[in-house]
């Protein structure tokens, strides 16, 4: 003990009080993280399972598998926003739970009609179908619980775990479904998703903070509702900003991982591992942006870090763009990694920000809005792809995408968010 402890004693030196504490430290958000990675990892399986039962079970033909692809996505669009509506009206997680249970029952039903020799194309076409509407359902209470769960002040800690959950099941869990198809079945390997949504549900069950009835006005009507919800996104400028960009992002992105497959297939005739390695770096890029988001917006301010990354992506999309074999792929390979890192860091710092804006009463109806504004751009992206790639080339459809990300930044450049240096979630909702 030195002299100036002896002075000091020993009663009068009292703990620093941790000025950034681990939202990890909360039981209730660590059964939660826990609930979304085993659901996620379960679905990043089935998305693979599901389309090989269609093809190596039932034969099925490309457009039927490309059916099912659409069907996957489209009760975002169909049901979005008066699910969101909906949302704000109970609790939100009852809804989790129950859309868990729904999910295990529908794709439970695939193994199970398999074995008894009465599965069908139509089967699976319901199946996704209804579980798209059942993760609609989960995907917006989840967000809008969030808020209330951790509080506002940990929002972005918190949504940068779960957007590293979303990174490393995008990196494995595709590959161990490749895995349970190659050791079992595609129709037995579906069972994983099943059994991961049952243990989410029994995850969710064990969360012991009480959660508050939503206020709401029981004179208004599901329409009014909604029209609510998306005058309240529309009008506001950080949430219009954060909308205008994800869309432009989306859009671009889905139309440079839509067409490089075929370039890579067709034109460049590379091997599966080498094109599995090359989008595999893209979910290790929305993990290390995950990761760097907190860390970066403390240094350089929120806000400047959501332009700043939209213009430093701007140059890759062009290598992307010029993909070829040899030291092009290398890369294009990194241009793919950078662009995902950009949206890893959006992911946690814009998803904070709606949710720091947004008074809990409007959180399932914006959560909802944003959803199918998001998922329809990418819907967009794919059938421009498409569109781009049959009336001029691949490579067109490349230099558009690259072009769209060459301008994600400007909608953030010119918002508010611009001058935002805190870290969201550090007050009260305006």
């Amino acid at each position: 003990m030195t002299s100036t402890d002896l002075a000091r004693g020993p009663d009068t030196a009292t703990p620093t009080p941790d000025p950034h504490p681990s939202v990890l430290r909360n039981p209730d958000f660590r059964l939660l993280i826990g609930a979304a990675t085993v659901s996620k990892l379960g679905t990043a399986v089935s998305s693979l399972a599901v389309p090989l039962t269609a093809v190596l079970a039932l034969h099925s033909s490309a457009g039927q598998v490309g059916l099912l692809a659409m069907l996957s996505t489209l009760a975002f669009l169909l049901i979005g926003l008066p699910a969101g509506a909906w949302v704000d009206r109970i609790r939100r997680r009852p809804v989790m739970i129950t859309a868990d249970l729904v999910r295990a029952a529908l794709l439970g039903s695939v193994p199970a009609a398999w074995l008894l020799g009465c599965l069908t194309i139509q089967q699976l076409y319901l199946v996704v179908l209804l579980t798209g509407a059942a993760t609609v359902f989960f995907d917006v209470a989840t967000l809008s619980q969030l808020p209330e769960l951790v509080g506002r002040d940990q929002l972005t800690q918190a949504n940068a775990h779960l957007v590293t959950v979303d990174a490393l099941t995008l990196v494995g869990g595709r590959s161990a479904g490749g895995f349970l198809v190659a050791l079992l079945s595609a129709p037995t390997a579906v069972v994983v998703d099943a059994a991961s949504y049952l243990w989410s549900a029994i995850l969710l069950l064990r969360i012991r903070r009480p959660e508050p009835r939503p206020q709401h006005r029981r004179d208004t009507r599901l329409s009014g509702d909604i029209r609510e919800g998306l005058r309240f996104v529309f009008s506001h400028p950080t949430l219009r900003a954060i909308a205008l960009a994800g869309a432009c992002t989306n859009l671009s992105i889905q139309l440079c991982q839509t067409m490089l497959p075929v370039l890579f297939v067709r034109e460049l005739g590379l091997s599966d591992g080498i094109i599995g390695l090359f989008f595999a770096a893209g979910g290790v890029g929305v993990f290390i942006g995950s990761q760097s988001a907190r860390p970066l917006a403390r240094r350089l301010g929120a806000g400047r870090v959501l332009w700043l990354m939209g213009l430093a992506v701007a140059p890759f999309g062009v290598l992307l763009a010029l993909a070829d074999r040899g030291p092009a792929l290398w890369l294009a390979g990194a241009a793919w990694l950078i662009t995902m890192c950009k949206v890893g860091i959006d992911n946690v710092l814009k998803v904070s920000f709606r949710q720091s804006v947004t008074p809990d009463h409007l959180l399932g109806r914006m959560n909802a809005t944003m959803r199918v504004l998001l998922t329809g751009s990418l819907a967009i992206g794919a059938a421009l792809a498409g569109l781009l790639g049959e009336l001029a080339s691949v490579r067109t459809a490349l230099w558009v995408g690259a072009a769209g990300l060459a301008i994600v930044w400007v909608p953030i450049f010119f918002s508010p968010l611009r001058a935002q240096r805190e870290l969201p979630g550090a007050g009260a909702p305006r």
